[in-house]
């Protein structure tokens, strides 16, 4: 069984986080998803979400390509999880180009176009406008 794992916050869900779990499932058999936790998000990344952890957790989980959704705790776990986990495929946006290039020595790396006319910054932003 071929393993791929993406890594995201996946907040206020749309269609360009699908497109990226449906062509990351592509790359394989089973797809993780390492889910950044509330703490995570806020602390490392400075990211306030409109829906906490549990429920992104739970929209993900009934997400059919998605066949496993584990937290996001530290930048530093991924290199852990390839192993953990047996990942055969690391998947990320290209808005992540060359960043996790360092797990090449476990598994492949693979960064796809991002879907380019949506984003969750561009919906909140969106909606602040109104």
């Amino acid at each position: 069984m071929k393993r791929v794992i993406t890594y995201g916050t996946f907040d206020l869900l749309h269609y360009g986080h699908i497109n990226l779990l449906r062509r990351a499932k592509q790359y394989g058999d089973y797809l993780i998803v390492a889910l950044s936790t509330d703490e995570f998000n806020w602390e490392e990344k400075r990211k306030k979400c409109y829906f906490d952890y549990e429920k992104r957790k739970q929209l993900l989980e009934a997400i059919r390509y998605v066949d496993l959704v584990i937290p996001e705790e530290s930048w530093e776990q991924k290199r852990t999880d390839v192993r953990e986990y047996h990942v055969d495929t690391f998947v990320m946006g290209n808005d992540w180009e060359g960043k996790f290039d360092f797990l090449k020595e476990f598994c492949e790396v693979v960064y796809l176009p991002r879907t380019p006319e949506i984003s969750t910054s561009q919906i909140k932003k969106d909606l602040n406008d109104r």
